[in-house]
């Protein structure tokens, strides 16, 4: 075999792939478009089937599978995909981040894009070649599960993260042995559910599709990013896997996208069992390759299927090789006929878990930290610093007399639920249930390691929040999935809130850490009701009655409905599900060893009735309120505090008139009002005051941080090009219409957060 010509890496691509399909059988062409889990049969996966790629591969297992391929008739490299979604999420060691909705919480690119380069370096080293991330899906309805893979509400804020996630892990090339193939997922409306149940029917019109949904994924499809993942929904009664208009009119046709598609789980399987949409699998399969796509996930049947319907005319040899000539593309592309990049202990040794990575990780924890109401009683520091003499770093305290910090609740000191769902302990991998308890600093830890030595910080757990019993309906889902437990919340219990109220009265102040777990979170575990379950509302009203003064820590995977006891609160922060150094981020932050400096990058309902909450929804209805309750979110989209305030003042616009061609330029004033620093979050709004089609009130079209001193003034510019100043018409096209337009800034998408000048733009 040494004399073919697709293992010369002198020749061309092209050339290299032509003569790789002219030796190929049907059956191998159909194996290389599977992707396969790798914790069953894989011997049978890669000699029987010839599987092009597969997932959910352990470390032994990696190693067994490229042994196998050497095995295979034509050694035709694997491609090893997992779900690294905020760090190596199943690699024992490996550095775990916030969520993806935690680090939105940074409005930070630059940041994100270092997490993601940093994840790549350690997957490349582990033998892995792609990850499926990031997730593009708008999250509207705050029930379904999958919010906090998300970004967050905004269209542009995901389009501005999502692109940098695609350029840190692809690095400088996939011929970079430290870059991994990124994933834009889950093309797309995915998260457009009914009732906010995971996977439902998406109503979405097309015209609904190109305002809001599709503009994140051009985005990342210009950007580069070389793989799209398709999500499980059907559309106006269409699954997305065989969707002609979105996959070939607009991703392949419009944006001239050449990367590679690949199915969410078992897919085209669904059409079969699920859907109903199909007969058979060689009929699911038939339609699958004839709507484009490449590598088909987790459908074993697929191999006999696609056989089949061309033993009877269902589709033709032919119509398999744009899927596989796209396929293998790749794997030359990433050099795997040449270094098929097996798993390196050297790079393992010396990259997973790296003081660097573990250094960026308590960056972007801080920064990902929202601070949502403050009265004054934080930071909890009368002048605390970090001693630079003391190598532990611990606090050191200059004029304040010492305080008891009563820590609270259930998620005070879980490692493994801080870390959120994709982080081992959340199952899915099977080979990790959790990850080294010694990398991970909960609140608890962070607190006890960070106070002046002279303060006491106690611990109460306070209230449990839930149990699991099986699904009535069986263990299994059809294609032999399992099925996750059913949550039964649990009460509350008398002791353990009469212990913790025993110790919050003999404290100053109380921190109490409450939210969700990873059996709320995640696909198939989307909620009716946002409230906090179990016996945490319960703990929270017996600390308020105390009349301690009351911290809540939000560590929850998405905005929950809020309780009095903590809207009431002395303050409250969202953390999300922070990571690893999560715990010493927010006690930092506690104790006014950091700014804050986070902002929502997704709405607070105040009630789950209320849903949807998000900021730039449509104008036209009638009124502004329910008539039992306002419809104003109880924190909205772009709001975070600081502990300092900053004043917006004078703005001005360069020109009130300008053109297509032109960019809108303005100016304002920014002052700090405190004694301490500030990274503020400059947020810029555009609102087309008449349009020929229903639209958004406003739209964020920029966004700056910007770092100001104590007592610090400044004058600051931000431009908008007029040409993104756009509506989709009722064509379906993306246009300027010209007219009157208002310009918003601000440190929030609140109105009253905002200064405003209007401009207009010509014909």
């Amino acid at each position: 075999m040494t004399d073919a010509d697709y293992l010369d890496p002198s020749l061309a691509i092209d050339d290299r792939i032509a003569d790789l399909l002219s030796r190929m059988t049907i059956a191998e062409k159909v194996g290389q478009m599977m992707q396969l889990d790798a914790r069953d049969n894989l011997e049978d996966q890669v000699l029987r089937t010839h599987v092009g790629s597969l997932l959910h591969t352990s470390p032994e297992r990696v190693l067994r599978a490229h042994d196998l391929t050497e095995r295979s008739r034509l050694r035709i490299p694997l491609l090893i995909g997992e779900d690294c979604i905020h760090g190596h999420s199943f690699w024992e060691g490996a550095t775990i981040y916030p969520t993806q909705l935690g680090m939105a919480g940074s409005w930070n690119p630059a940041l994100v894009e270092d997490v993601a380069r940093a994840t790549a370096v350690e997957v490349a080293a582990t033998g892995i070649h792609w990850t499926f991330s990031p997730v593009l899906c708008i999250a509207r309805d705050l029930r379904w599960g999958r919010v906090g893979e998300t970004f967050g509400e905004d269209p542009f804020l995901i389009g501005e993260l999502a692109s940098a996630m695609v350029r840190g892990y692809q690095g400088s090339g996939l011929s970079d042995d430290t870059a991994i193939l990124a994933t834009a997922k889950h093309f797309a409306g995915y998260s457009e559910t009914q009732g906010g149940r995971d996977a439902s029917e998406a109503d979405i019109s097309q015209r609904k599709l190109r305002s809001w949904f599709l503009p994140p994924f051009e985005r990342v499809a210009r950007e580069g990013c070389r793989t799209f993942m398709l999500g499980y929904q059907t559309t106006d009664g269409v699954p997305i896997t065989v969707n002609d208009w979105l996959l070939n009119d607009v991703l392949r046709g419009e944006w001239g996208y050449t990367g590679t598609l690949i199915t969410d789980w078992d897919n085209v399987g669904r059409m079969v069992w699920e859907q109903k949409l199909q007969p058979d699998y060689a009929h699911a399969a038939a339609a699958a390759v004839k709507a484009g796509n490449d590598m088909v996930m987790t459908t074993p049947d697929f191999f006999d299927g696609a056989q089949e319907a061309i033993r009877t005319g269902l589709l033709t040899e032919a119509d398999l090789d744009p899927a596989v000539a796209r396929i293998l593309r790749v794997k030359f592309e990433l050099g795997l006929f040449e270094n098929p990049r097996r798993p390196d202990p050297e790079r393992i040794d010396r990259e997973i878990g790296a003081g660097s990575h573990r250094a960026l990780n308590l960056e972007i924890a801080r920064r990902s930290l929202v601070l949502l109401h403050n009265d004054g009683i934080l930071p909890l520091d009368g002048g605390l610093h970090v001693d630079p003499t003391d190598e532990n770093g611990r606090a050191a305290r200059t004029g304040r007399p010492p305080m008891r910090i009563a820590v609270m609740g259930p998620l005070a000191d879980d490692a493994q639920q801080q870390l959120g769902d994709w982080a081992g302990g959340s199952g899915q991998g099977g080979w990790l249930d959790s990850q080294p308890r010694d990398m991970i600093t909960t609140v608890l830890d962070g607190l006890r390691a960070h106070v002046p030595q002279d303060w006491t910080v106690t611990h109460a757990q306070g209230a449990d929040i839930l149990t699991m019993a099986p699904d009535p309906h069986g263990t299994h889902f059809p294609d032999g999935q399992p099925r996750p437990p059913v949550v039964t919340p649990c009460p509350p219990d008398e002791q353990l809130i009469a212990d913790a109220v025993a110790d919050a009265e003999r404290a100053d102040v109380v921190i109490a850490v409450v939210g969700d777990r990873i059996e709320l979170v995640g696909e198939g575990k989307s909620t009716a009701t946002l409230d906090l379950i179990g016996g945490q509302i319960a703990l929270l009203d017996a600390l308020a009655a105390t009349g301690t003064p009351l911290v809540v820590i939000l560590m929850a995977s998405k905005p929950l409905a809020l309780p009095a006891s903590v809207t009431d609160a002395a303050a409250v922060i969202w953390v999300a599900n922070p990571g690893m150094e999560g715990g010493r981020a927010i006690a930092e932050l506690l104790l006014g060893l950091i700014e804050p400096s986070g902002r929502l990058p997704i709405s607070f309902a105040r009630h789950v009735g209320q849903q949807p909450t998000y900021y730039n929804q449509l104008r036209g209805q009638h009124g502004d309120r329910y008539a039992d309750l306002t419809q104003k979110p109880a924190y909205a989209f772009g709001e975070g505090l600081s502990y300092t305030w900053v004043e917006y003042e004078h703005l001005a616009l360069t020109h009130d008139q300008v053109s297509l061609g032109d960019t809108l330029r303005a100016s304002l004033t920014l002052r700090n009002l405190g004694d301490r620093p500030v990274r503020e979050t400059v947020q810029v709004y555009v609102s087309d005051l008449v349009t020929s089609a229903s639209w958004a009130d406003q739209e964020l079209k920029a966004f700056h941080q910007i770092d100001l001193a104590p007592w610090e003034e400044r004058r600051i510019d931000v431009e908008v090009p007029v040409a993104e100043l756009t509506i989709v018409n009722s064509n379906g096209d993306r246009v300027v219409e010209p007219g009157e337009f208002e310009v918003r800034i601000g440190r929030s998408s609140r109105t009253e957060d905002q200064l405003r000048e209007r401009f207009h733009v010509t014909g």
